[in-house]
């Protein structure tokens, strides 16, 4: 009797118990699946930072990368000299040389050259030297390569050479330094649109005009000799 008279005085607390339970459940599940969201989130930071890394991976190991050297031969002879330091195969399209006090080619010829990786390719420049020195000249001269990698046309920056050429006789050629940048691409990798070319950006093109602006006190305006493909 005394069991029954106590259920009935807490029949409301019961109750009210009871009422609560399902608040409690979406509660709880609430908390769980904000915990499931936050992992699942990390997660696919992870992934995506796990895959940025293995494309810039693939990239580093797999992106072209040409190496341009100019040798004196002989007083009337230089070797044009182009290694590729990387695994890729490349097609070798265009050579062009220019003095650095110039904003465009002094000189361009084409060329339909392939090269393996980790190979060497060199070839004799004979007059198209001078056609860019001239018979007298002192100072720098730049080169750059274009060339197409995997359905792609690139460019390497300009590799610099100190020059002296004295009534045609070749009496030095040193390198200066070696490329600043890595190749840019010329042209979109889907081969459509109209990708602007930048044939003739010099590395050091800012240094060459505040030099000459020293040196004169006048500004130097540069051009860029840009083509469509």
């Amino acid at each position: 009797m005394n069991l029954l008279q106590w259920f009935n005085q807490h029949a409301v607390s019961f109750t009210l118990i009871l009422a609560y339970i399902p608040l409690i459940a979406t509660v709880v599940t609430t908390i769980v699946s904000l915990v499931l969201v936050r992992a699942t989130l990390r997660y696919s930071e992870a992934s995506d930072r796990s895959l940025a890394l293995s494309r810039e991976q693939f990239e580093r190991e797999w992106a072209p990368e040409l190496h341009i050297k100019l040798e004196r031969m002989s007083s009337r002879e230089a070797r044009i000299f182009a290694t590729n330091l990387a695994r890729i195969s490349v097609l070798m399209q265009m050579v062009q040389m220019r003095k650095l006090s110039m904003a465009v080619p002094s000189l361009r010829y084409f060329l339909n050259e392939p090269l393996v990786g980790g190979t060497t390719w060199s070839e004799d420049l004979g007059k198209r030297f001078f056609a860019c020195t001239g018979d007298d000249y002192e100072g720098q001269i730049a080169v750059s390569l274009t060339f197409y990698a995997a359905g792609r046309m690139y460019r390497t920056d300009w590799f610099r050479f100190q020059v002296q050429v004295h009534n045609g006789q070749l009496l030095y050629l040193h390198p200066v330094n070696m490329s600043a940048r890595r190749v840019r691409a010329l042209e979109p990798r889907n081969g459509t649109g109209s990708a602007r070319r930048e044939l003739a950006r010099d590395v050091v093109e800012r240094d060459v005009v505040e030099d000459a602006a020293k040196s004169d006190g006048k500004g130097v305006t540069t051009a860029i000799d840009s083509r469509e493909r």
